[in-house]
């Protein structure tokens, strides 16, 4: 049977990448909506919500899913560290996949990531640079978050060990910062690059997308996983198995 999806955040880029994927994946669209829009109806009708609009609904979405006990596949970044501990703890509460990046190459950039920042020490400088287009919102993006994250954990720091940029006198960069560099222009779909650096030698990882369709694509694959799950919040580490 043709999985049934809802898509909310239908009229933005990635609403209507979503529906050109479900279309060629031979999944039932039962539903676009955005901002406004009645969200109940079609969600009473679909097997999974996928979630593309803004952080501003994000609440308003869970709400509802959590009332109708449906599973729910969250895209939309933009969401301060105090609102998404309060969202975590209410999508705990159904089937949820929370990624800031679908993309299997993403996640696979994720995984090495961690992996060599457990293995480069702290004479490797760590710096994140993103880009993106011209018209997104929020900096930095979902997935630089996710690798800023990743690295803060290996490395045993705190937010406060961000910088987001540097401007006038900074002074000697230290070994316990990292950076976080957002770039906006163009079209630019995302591209991501993680920056090992010591004295003698710099290891960059990095990814470029190119089309949204891997996105749409993902989240498509995570909805088709998540339906099947107990409730819980998972990424997109859990859908591949990188976990």
């Amino acid at each position: 049977m043709a999985l049934k999806i809802l898509i909310n955040g239908g009229k933005g880029r990635m609403g209507h990448a979503v529906a050109d994927a479900a279309k060629a994946m031979g999944m039932t669209v039962v539903g676009s909506v955005d901002v406004g829009d009645d969200i109940a109806t079609p969600l009473a009708q679909c097997d999974a919500a996928v979630d593309f609009s803004s952080h501003l609904a994000t609440k308003f979405l869970l709400d509802l899913a959590v009332a109708q006990r449906k599973p729910v596949v969250l895209g939309t970044t933009g969401h301060s560290a105090e609102e998404k501990k309060k969202l975590l703890a209410l999508a705990a509460q159904i089937p949820c996949v929370w990624a800031g990046n679908f993309s299997v190459g993403v996640n696979l950039l994720f995984a090495l990531t961690r992996r060599a920042s457990a293995i480069l020490g702290s004479d490797y400088d760590a710096e994140v640079i993103e880009m993106h287009h011209r018209f997104k919102k929020d900096a930095p993006s979902g997935t630089a978050a996710r690798l800023l994250e990743i690295i803060l954990e290996e490395r045993k720091l705190d937010a406060r060990a961000l910088r987001h940029g540097r401007a006038g006198i900074t002074g000697e960069r230290t070994s316990s910062e990292v950076g976080i560099h957002s770039l906006r222009g163009g079209d630019v779909v995302g591209d991501h690059t993680v920056m090992f650096a010591a004295l003698g030698e710099r290891l960059e990882l990095t990814h470029k997308a190119s089309d949204r369709g891997i996105f749409a694509r993902g989240a498509l694959r995570a909805a088709q996983w998540v339906v099947s799950q107990p409730p819980g919040v998972y990424d997109m580490q859990h859908v591949l198995g990188l976990q």
